[in-house]
């Protein structure tokens, strides 16, 4: 019997930490992509929920991710939800989480990011924010951390989808939104005022119907967001899946989540014309999965579930199995 989800989780960045790099990284030229104005060795990522307190982003870089995302980091250190807070669904392929936001705050993630920063790393870092769980002004919680990490964050992203803090996706709302992104664009560019500030990203939920999904896209184009990431994990529950773990509350992310987190994508895509940079995200554990959501409108990609299935060498199959479908 393995070790349960969460321990398992720390052990693996404890050893990602201490070890030398289990695999070596794999890059090719064809896989370089250039978007709002950063560059990527691959277009593979690792999603937030990973390394969620920013301890091991070089680590990251080094088995092969052309880009990090740390987080979802709120101003105060925040417990999250009681254990057990973490399911595998083994034979779907799938995890259920309701972790809730537990990271160590902003200021210990200042302290990490120490140690990787901007010009010595090896790779593209974003840093994901939230709002604290009590916080009386969620809005405020997300234009802290523009101003805490804006000279540490090659962009960012905001995340008012995660289904396991109460209240966050209210966020998506069309007049809320228009409030949250207003403050936090004002924010960026009080942070930048001599030089274009750090890309802003919105991560947004898989459980959205065209008329919320218009709506966001409409708010993004209008105040000139740089990008969406489509989708952080549903609580939707198909029928098929199969195993007894399926009915815990909480995020469902991993297989089941591919073929609806690219249909969303696929119509971003169409509603924004193409005028966006979208990250797909939901399901990849293959360089053919990758591909997709590439063909379905994404100029990125990214994983985390998958890693826990296919382990530390995924970022470079898919790398090295994309790079050959691109040459087909």
């Amino acid at each position: 019997m393995g070790l349960p989800p969460e321990a398992a989780h720390s052990l693996s960045l404890n050893a990602l930490k201490v070890l030398p790099p289990p695999v070596s990284k794999f890059f090719d030229p064809i896989l370089e992509t250039k978007v709002f104005g950063l560059s990527f060795k691959t277009p593979i990522g690792i999603a937030a929920g990973y390394d969620k307190d920013a301890k091991v982003p070089n680590k990251l870089f080094d088995i092969g991710f052309g880009f990090v995302e740390v987080g979802t980091l709120t101003p105060k250190p925040q417990d999250g939800n009681p254990q057990p807070r973490i399911f595998r669904l083994k034979k779907d392929n799938a995890i259920i989480n309701r972790l809730g936001f537990n990271n160590r705050g902003f200021e210990a993630a200042v302290t990490s990011l120490k140690s990787c920063a901007k010009g010595t790393r090896q790779g593209v870092l974003g840093i994901n924010i939230g709002a604290n769980k009590d916080s009386k002004d969620p809005a405020y919680d997300y234009v802290l951390g523009i101003e805490k990490f804006a000279q540490q964050a090659d962009y960012f992203t905001i995340n008012i989808s995660s289904p396991n803090t109460p209240g966050l996706r209210d966020l998506q709302a069309k007049e809320q939104l228009t409030k949250l992104i207003s403050a936090v664009s004002s924010a960026l560019k009080k942070t930048s005022p001599a030089e274009k500030p750090p890309p802003l990203l919105v991560k947004i939920a898989p459980d959205l119907d065209k008329k919320q999904l218009g709506d966001i896209v409409d708010i993004a184009l209008r105040f000139k967001v740089d990008g969406l990431i489509i989708s952080n994990t549903t609580i939707t529950r198909s029928d098929s899946l199969l195993s007894s773990e399926k009915d815990e509350t909480g995020g469902l992310s991993g297989q089941p989540l591919f073929d609806p987190s690219t249909a969303l994508l696929a119509e971003a895509f169409k509603l924004s014309k193409g005028n966006l940079t979208l990250i797909g995200v939901g399901g990849v554990a293959s360089a053919e999965q990758a591909f997709q959501k590439i063909l379905n409108g994404a100029s990125l990609v990214q994983l985390y579930t998958g890693l826990v299935f296919e382990g530390p060498g995924l970022a470079n199959e898919i790398s090295k199995g994309l790079a050959s479908l691109l040459l087909e």
